[in-house]
């Protein structure tokens, strides 16, 4: 099969879908597909020089994959400026696309929100399947972080949109159980829903045992300590601030010290707050690259997990996948009845408490320290007689997140 992806990002660009979306492509070339990428002249998260580099590169190949760029304006923070660029960048897509021969498939994700609804037009145009992965439901998120209303114009308009993509989709990926119930409940095919998670490679993120883990001499952290990690954003949705609050409840214990490693929108208010405070519990430094994450997670005796009240129901946090894979016991400040909140019951990989309920987490916290596991045992000593392989979190993402296993069944999505 021939199979273009219509990109709003691509190498050297780097995202949160990036990662899985080179694990699909080396997937379907091993399976046989040509695969082709349209997408603009790189600009999030690269250099000038960078940027004026690949000013110059309209075609070219990287790993087998044929590339088409295209010129766009550099993607900035002021929210007026970037949909314009959404804009401009999809009228592009649609224009190079149609000139496109001979195509069996066209594939997008949904970041921009309008990148599905445009890539299902460019589908239709070249009377090919579309086939959509969907990694957050727009507009519902702009409710659940309280940007905007469902009597909003921005949210109708949202809505309108979603509706129009989901027509067009031949089928439709979804990262969780909740997210294929939420589309259901809106009158989506069930026959276009297929649930794969977003995964983790096992081969690069796995227990790195403390004595071996060189973070702990280049940041001067206390393996002795119990230490309790949290790596992601302080934003809108992640109510990550309860961390805070709950240090600042347990600053009297010597025993306990909180590693976080942090970036978004609020982390500046973050690093400030823990200065005003005065919690010298708390180690805040930005976050890591992504090639270190079994590092980051491997420090931890147990990691955190966070959102703000509704948020948890609308999909699954990625990074949940990462810190099972290391091992590590999860203590969520997430909505109970969330589906993390299930699968954590269900593998007996953590536990969660209530959202923005720095109590409830100080003491889940606390309960943790006074009971460590063998998991926990074996990351610090590095006893060999621990089997850590036993471990129910790293059992759980083996059998169901694992790369392997998500991406083969990408790879039949597009077969069948």
């Amino acid at each position: 099969m021939k199979i273009l992806f219509v990109n709003a990002y691509f190498y050297p660009e780097n995202i949160a879908f990036s990662h899985l979306e080179k694990d699909i492509i080396e997937g379907l070339q091993n399976a046989g597909h040509e695969i082709s990428v349209i997408c603009p002249t790189p600009t999030r998260g690269v250099s000038d020089e960078v940027h004026r580099e690949y000013k110059h590169r309209k075609r070219e190949e990287i790993n087998g994959v044929k590339v088409q760029r295209y010129a766009a304006p550099k993607e900035g923070r002021n929210p007026i400026i970037r949909a314009f660029r959404y804009f401009w960048c999809n009228l592009r897509e649609y224009h190079i696309g149609k000139k496109y021969r001979d195509i069996d498939a066209v594939f997008a994700v949904s970041t921009p929100p309008t990148q599905g609804w445009i890539a299902g037009k460019l589908a239709k145009e070249l009377k090919t399947p579309f086939i959509y992965s969907l990694q957050d439901v727009f507009p519902d998120s702009l409710v659940t972080t309280g940007l905007v209303g469902k009597d909003s114009l921005i949210y109708k308009i949202g809505a309108k949109i979603e509706r129009k993509t989901y027509r067009l989709c031949s089928k439709i990926i979804v990262i969780s159980e909740s997210i294929r119930k939420n589309l259901l409940d809106k009158g989506v095919d069930e026959s276009k829903l297929t649930v794969i998670t977003n995964w983790i490679d096992t081969d690069v993120v796995y227990p790195i045992p403390k004595h071996e883990n060189k973070l702990f001499e280049e940041y001067g952290i206390d393996r002795e300590k119990f230490n309790v990690v949290y790596a992601g954003n302080f934003g809108a949705s992640q109510g990550a601030d309860v961390i805070l609050k709950a240090a600042e409840l347990l600053k009297g214990n010597d025993e306990i010290s909180f590693l976080i490693f942090g970036g978004g929108t609020e982390f500046a208010d973050a690093r400030e707050y823990v200065k005003q405070h005065d919690l010298r519990n708390v180690f805040i430094n930005p976050l890591l690259p992504v090639e270190r994450s079994a590092e980051v997670y491997s420090l931890g005796d147990v990691a955190l997990i966070t959102c703000k009240k509704g948020v948890g129901k609308a999909g699954m946090p990625s990074k949940t996948w990462s810190i099972m894979a290391c091992g590590v016991p999860i203590i969520a400040a997430f909505d109970t009845d969330s589906e993390l909140a299930q699968i954590l019951n269900e593998s007996k990989a953590g536990a969660c408490v209530d959202p923005e309920d720095p109590e409830a987490l100080a003491q889940a916290i606390e309960t943790a320290a006074k009971n460590k596991t063998k998991a926990t045992a074996e990351r610090i000593t590095g006893d060999p007689d621990i089997d850590l392989a036993a471990n129910p979190g790293i059992n759980y993402v083996v059998a169901c997140a694992s790369k392997h296993i998500c991406v083969e069944r990408y790879v039949e999505c597009f077969a069948n």
